[in-house]
């Protein structure tokens, strides 16, 4: 008796293109904004707060990085290089830090926000993601 694994077909179907897209996300993100995916992805997150701050331990969190690969992103987007983000001091609690999105940062993310767009929209044209997404959940 043979087991039908159509599902692990769709599974790798959405697999194949989510590798797509972001392959071309991090090549127009890297090349027209010098921003990585996930530094991207930092910048989205901060923005999305009322007041442009998050704890490292709560963008550790969203982003799925351990403690020190998120460190070494936010220190390299600190740096007066980048500019992007700011370190602060946590004024209850001297031991946490937060960090902040800076003006720059938040006009390099609107720019960049309008590529992301533009990406995902010429990928999505081509493909029948909710079709795919529908058969997936049939299948399981």
């Amino acid at each position: 008796m043979t087991m039908n694994h159509d599902f692990m077909d769709y599974w790798l179907s959405i697999e194949s293109i989510q590798n797509k897209v972001k392959k071309d996300l991090e090549n127009v993100l890297q090349s027209e904004y010098n921003l990585s995916l996930k530094e991207f992805y930092v910048l989205y997150h901060l923005s999305k707060t009322p007041d442009k701050k998050l704890r490292l331990q709560q963008l550790q969190e969203m982003l799925g990085l351990s403690q020190s690969a998120l460190s070494r992103l936010v220190g390299n987007m600190e740096a007066k290089s980048c500019g992007v983000l700011e370190k602060q001091i946590c004024a209850d609690d001297r031991r946490g830090t937060y960090t902040h999105l800076t003006e720059f940062g938040e006009q390099k993310l609107q720019k960049s926000l309008v590529s992301f767009r533009e990406i995902l929209n010429s990928h999505v044209a081509d493909i029948d993601v909710e079709g795919i997404l529908k058969q997936l959940l049939e299948k399981l």
